[in-house]
């Protein structure tokens, strides 16, 4: 875009005219001191190498976007994720902080222009004239411009560093709701999963009580030694004492919940649900994909477009600093005919300072910025190389667990059967109680680990859509400088309805 300026049109300033031609070629000459910002290449590998024998990438049209909990296909997940953005507590904080960032650009943007003023002032005195006296009004208004033209850049490195920080600020908001929305389904992952321990507890409670009247009606037969009735009396009581202990995980989980939907726990009651979440099927992609998806890798790196940015800032001092100023006026005493033309008064004016000799002060700044730039980039790699491990772990999990999974299931079918054995060989008076309490604590054990081992596929699954960014990129992140090309804000101010079904508002 080319600016045309009719230095003509300038005439109705007067005397400020030379000032405001001085500043337009002072602006259309500056220059800016100081490293312009290139991304660090990172090594990415070529694919994840704990693909192989667990799932291919698949295209990524049909599958969740933003709404990623949805592939877990859980109603309560579905009704409670979208509040995370609108009333987590820790998300509206990283969204003020994100504000804030954007005040500091406009702060840092505002330095680029001149500041203008207006002074008036009045007098009424007493004079004394010979043996008389007489009252005397003055008076003034004023106007002055000042101004300190950003030659070397060190106002635009500002800008640049303060939109940079403020989009790292995005980021971090994007990385916040997104840690916080995993953490809830976490939590309503580990809350299913206590409901259906639950579930097998009270069965197996049931069973118990059946084993028991069992043995008691052969005690009073006596055709059983009463240590037999002992054992299954305690195995029915641990049964019974261990399904009580469940309540206290469900009211810890049930209370997080509460607090990650930005409600006090005694607002939010969860019902019992027989239902554990669906498996998602993940599309991974390739892993280059992941510097642009993962919100934690997009804030490291505006960090680091930032601090280089301070580096210009820091260069800058090397150089003058010039300022302008202009006044215009009118004064008159006595007041009468203040606006006179020939009380008209103006100035103009203009300095350069240029230090000599700081002891190094300046040299330090540049070497202290060039540091914290180096450190901003191994952090950015760190944070690329965390990203990586992460995708690795979640995948080796969910390879290995699923391996685990089919073995356990032949496991609990062989102790299923094999308790049912036990107990009706215990009634033919084959064996003793002892193996039928073996082979029921085998079963249970066997059962809860199978169980156990569900939910933590499931978790690597809500952390592996955290670790891939969910359905965040970085094309998301807005340039401060442009507020007219702001889109909606990322978090919306107020209360979303809590909606009905598994949670009841009390």
């Amino acid at each position: 875009m080319t600016m045309k300026i009719d230095l003509n049109r300038l005439d109705g300033i007067g005397p400020l005219r030379p000032l405001a031609v001085a500043a337009l070629a002072l602006l259309v000459s500056g220059c800016m001191v100081g490293p312009d910002y290139h991304r660090p290449q990172v090594s990415v590998a070529t694919t994840y190498s704990e693909l192989p024998g667990w799932t291919q990438a698949e295209p990524a049209a049909d599958k969740p976007k933003g709404d990623w909990w949805t592939a877990f296909n859980d109603p309560l997940i579905d009704q409670l994720e979208p509040l995370v953005t609108v009333s987590n507590q820790t998300v509206r904080a990283n969204y003020a902080n994100y504000q804030e960032a954007l005040a500091e650009v406009r702060a840092a943007h505002a330095s680029l222009f001149p500041t203008i003023a207006a002074t008036g002032s009045g007098t009424k005195s007493r004079a004394a004239a010979g043996n008389a006296a007489r009252v005397v009004n003055s008076g003034s208004l004023e106007g002055n411009v000042s101004w300190a033209p950003d030659l070397w850049g060190q106002v635009r490195r500002t800008i640049e560093e303060s939109a940079a920080t403020a989009q790292a600020s995005e980021a971090t908001l994007a990385n916040a709701t997104l840690a916080e929305q995993v953490a809830l389904a976490t939590a309503i992952i580990e809350l299913r999963t206590i409901d259906a321990n639950v579930d097998l507890l009270q069965k197996t409670v049931v069973a118990y009580q059946h084993y028991l009247d069992v043995v008691s009606d052969q005690d009073q037969a006596g055709t059983v030694p009463p240590s037999d009735l002992i054992t299954a009396r305690t195995q029915l009581e641990t049964a019974q004492s261990n399904l009580i202990n469940l309540g206290v995980g469900r009211a810890q989980d049930a209370h997080a919940i509460a607090v990650l939907v930005g409600k006090n726990p005694e607002e939010l009651s969860i019902t019992h649900s027989t239902a554990m979440p669906t498996l998602p099927d993940v599309p991974v992609g390739v892993p280059s994909t992941l510097l642009e998806r993962r919100p934690d890798i997009a804030a490291a790196e505006r960090k680091m477009a930032a601090q280089n940015a301070a580096i210009g800032v820091a260069v800058s001092a090397y150089y003058p600093t010039i300022s302008l100023s202009g006044l215009a006026g009118l004064t008159q005493s006595p007041l009468s005919g203040l606006f006179n033309v020939a009380n008209y008064v103006w100035s103009l004016g203009g300095s350069a300072t240029e230090t000599l000799f700081d002891g190094g002060l300046r040299s330090a700044d540049v070497d202290a910025a060039k540091a914290a730039y180096d450190a901003t980039v191994a952090n950015y790699r760190g944070t690329v190389l965390t990203a990586f491990q992460n995708v690795e772990d979640d995948l080796s999990g969910l390879r290995i667990l699923a391996e685990q999974s089919v073995v356990l299931d032949r496991a609990v079918q062989d102790a299923n059967r094999g308790a049912e054995i036990a107990f009706n060989e215990y009634q033919a008076g084959t064996v003793d109680y002892t193996t039928v309490a073996l082979a029921q604590a085998t079963q249970l054990t066997s059962q809860q680990t199978a169980l156990s081992v569900q939910e933590t596929r499931l978790l690597d699954a809500a952390s592996l859509f955290g670790d891939l960014g969910g359905g965040w990129s970085a094309d998301q992140l807005h340039d401060p400088r442009h507020p007219d090309r702001q889109q909606a804000a990322p978090v919306q101010t107020g209360e979303a309805a809590s909606g009905t079904g598994d949670v009841k508002t009390q």
